[in-house]
C-alpha cells in the first residue's frame, strides 16, 4: 500500500520510521527486562521443620464440674428450729452437727413410751406366772383344757404388747434423735435457707435447711463423638485412659483425672456419649459448675512424623505438601495423612524427619521453582536450619 503512494508523500514517511522503530524497540526491552528478572528471583515462603516424635492421641471436648455427691438436708421430724450450728460455706464432715431442733415435745414422748412400756411388762410378768401355775394344774388334769388355754392366750397377748411397747420406746428414741440433724457427708455447705424460729416439716419438699456438696474427690462430665467409643473403651479396658482439664480463663491446669464412668447409651440427637472423670481436688480448685477444656488421652503414636496442618494442601490427587530441599528449590509431594491433632498433623509417608516444609505461600509456587524462608515480618531468615526449628 506503501509503495502506491505518490513520492512526494513517501520521502517525508521514510524518514520518520526509523525513530519509530527504535522507540518501539526500546519499549518492549524495558518491559520485557522485568519478566525475565521475576522467573528467576525466589518466592518468599514461611517454613517449618517435620519432626519425628512420639505423639499422644487425644480426644478434646467441653466438660462441666460436678459435685460426686449432693444432698439437700431435710428434717425428718416435725419440729421448730433451736439452733444453726454451721455458717454457709463451711467445709464439714459426715456427723458433724448441723442443726438442732426444739427437743422438749419428744422428750416428752419418749417418757410416755417408757412408762407404757414398764406397764405392759408387768402385764406380760403376770401373765406368764399364772400360765406356769396353771400348767402344773393342767398337768395334773385338775382343770379343763378351756381354761388352760385362755391364760395361754393371755400370757402370749401380753408378750406381744410388751414387744409393741419396746417398739414404740425405740421409736420415740430414733424421734428424739432426729431434733440434732447432722451431716450425711464431707464436703461443703450451700446457703443457709432457714434460720433460728423457723418451723420445719418431715421430709417437706419445700423446706430444705442446707445443701451439701462433695468437692473432693469431684468429677467433670463431658461428651465425646460416638466415632470415639470405640477407642475409649480399649483404652479404658487397657487402664491407659487418663485425663486433664484447663480452665479456659485462668489457665488453671489438672491433671491424671481417672475415666470412671461412660454412660451406656449414644444420644441418638446429638451423636454424643457422656464420660464423667474423677480428680482428686485436694486444693478444691475445680469448683462445681464451671466449664473445663478436657482433654481424654487414649493412647500413643511412637515415632510419629509431625507437621504443622497449615502444610499439607488437598487437592484432587490427595494430600500434598512442598518440600523445601537444601538448594533452596520446591518439591511437591504426595503424603499420606495418619491424623490430625490441633495445629499439627501425622503423616504415614510422603516425609521423613528434619526435612523442611513449607506452610505459608505454597499457592505462589510451582515444583522447581526456588523458594526464600522469610518471618513473618518479611524480613529473610538467615538460613533453612534457621527457619525449621519449630
Amino acid at each position: 500500500m506503501i509503495m502506491n503512494l505518490p513520492s512526494r508523500l513517501l520521502r517525508p514517511l521514510l524518514l520518520f520510521v526509523p525513530p519509530l522503530a527504535l522507540l518501539l524497540t526500546a519499549g518492549c526491552s524495558k518491559v520485557g527486562a522485568p519478566a525475565r528478572a521475576g522467573t528467576a528471583s525466589a518466592v518468599p515462603v514461611q517454613v517449618a521443620l517435620a519432626v519425628q516424635q512420639d505423639m499422644p492421641r487425644r480426644i478434646e471436648s467441653i466438660g462441666t464440674v460436678q459435685a460426686l455427691r449432693t444432698v439437700s438436708v431435710k428434717s425428718q421430724v416435725d419440729g421448730i428450729i433451736a439452733k444453726v450450728n454451721f455458717k454457709e460455706g463451711d467445709d464439714v464432715k459426715a456427723g458433724d452437727l448441723l442443726v438442732t431442733l426444739d427437743r422438749r415435745p419428744f422428750e416428752n414422748s419418749l417418757r410416755v413410751a417408757r412408762a407404757d412400756l414398764a406397764n405392759a411388762r408387768a402385764m406380760a410378768e403376770q401373765a406368764q406366772a399364772d400360765l406356769d401355775r396353771y400348767q402344773r394344774l393342767n398337768d395334773q388334769a385338775a382343770i379343763s383344757k378351756e381354761e388352760y388355754v385362755q391364760f395361754a392366750t393371755k400370757a402370749e397377748t401380753t408378750r406381744a404388747q410388751l414387744q409393741a411397747r419396746e417398739a414404740a420406746v425405740a421409736n420415740a428414741e430414733l424421734q428424739l434423735g432426729y431434733t440434732e440433724i447432722r451431716a450425711p457427708i464431707d464436703g461443703r455447705t450451700g446457703q443457709r435457707l432457714l434460720h433460728e424460729g423457723a418451723l420445719v416439716k418431715a421430709n417437706d419438699n419445700s423446706f430444705t435447711l442446707v445443701t451439701i456438696n462433695q468437692l473432693a474427690p469431684i468429677a467433670v462430665a463431658y461428651a465425646v463423638p460416638e466415632r470415639s467409643l470405640d477407642e475409649i473403651r480399649d483404652a479404658l479396658a487397657a487402664n491407659r485412659a487418663t485425663v486433664s482439664v484447663t480452665e479456659r480463663n485462668t489457665g488453671l491446669t489438672r491433671d491424671h483425672g481417672v475415666l470412671e464412668f461412660v454412660d451406656n447409651t449414644v444420644d441418638p440427637a446429638t451423636g454424643m456419649i457422656t464420660l464423667k472423670a474423677v480428680f482428686p481436688n485436694e486444693d478444691k480448685a475445680l469448683w462445681p459448675g464451671r466449664f473445663y477444656y478436657v482433654v481424654t488421652e487414649v493412647g500413643l503414636d511412637p515415632g510419629a512424623i509431625v507437621v504443622p496442618t497449615t502444610a499439607v494442601l488437598n487437592s484432587q490427587n490427595g494430600a500434598t505438601i512442598y518440600v523445601l530441599k537444601p538448594d533452596q528449590t520446591v518439591e511437591l509431594r504426595n503424603v499420606t495423612v495418619a491424623r490430625t491433632a490441633g495445629d499439627s498433623t501425622l503423616l504415614a509417608s510422603g516425609v521423613k524427619g528434619g526435612e523442611t516444609v513449607i506452610t505459608d505461600g505454597q499457592l505462589r509456587l510451582l515444583p522447581g521453582m526456588k523458594a526464600e524462608p522469610r518471618q513473618l515480618s518479611g524480613a529473610p531468615i538467615g538460613g533453612t536450619a534457621a527457619a525449621a526449628k519449630p
